[in-house]
């Protein structure tokens, strides 16, 4: 592979590490629905598992408008990034480990959610988008309970 190629895999890395942490921002910040389903392709799919699963841009954002009626509060914190670029610097895959801190509304209730993201990316019109977000939640729990004593709180 060409330096200049190598090149291009690294800056298009980049990239989709700093579209991750714009979508950790704007979930964080409130969920702007329609700017986060700009940060999709058309045909995408958010998939949490348990959490639920949402096919193409307009569920999605659908989605996203109802969560700030689910928590009031949350903050993002990924570790453990792989980003990897296909040959033709078209389309990527990405992994990372969420620990998240939250509020949940029903209750006024602080929680933990931990889980790993694994991730689909697809180049459009020039720019980085999600393609799939897959979210596999290992606890999502009371903070005072902590994930021994309730892994799983059902928030409704």
């Amino acid at each position: 592979m060409s330096l200049e190629a190598r090149i291009r895999k690294l800056e298009a890395a980049d990239e989709i590490r700093r579209l991750k942490a714009h979508y950790c921002d704007l979930c964080d910040d409130g969920y702007d629905a329609r700017v986060l389903a700009g940060l999709f392709t058309t045909d995408a799919v958010w998939d949490g598992g348990s959490l639920g699963r949402f096919e193409t841009r307009e569920a999605i954002r659908r989605f996203f408008e109802r969560m700030p009626r689910v928590l009031s509060f949350a903050i993002h914190h990924l570790t453990n990034p792989v980003v990897e670029v296909s040959d033709d610097g078209e389309n990527a895959k990405g992994r990372w480990y969420l620990l998240r801190t939250a509020t949940v509304i029903a209750g006024n209730r602080a929680v933990w959610i931990a889980g790993r993201y694994d991730d689909e990316f697809r180049r459009e019109d020039g720019e980085w988008r999600f393609q799939r977000i897959a979210l596999r939640t290992r606890f999502f729990t009371p903070f005072e309970s902590g994930w021994a004593e309730v892994p799983f709180l059902d928030v409704g």
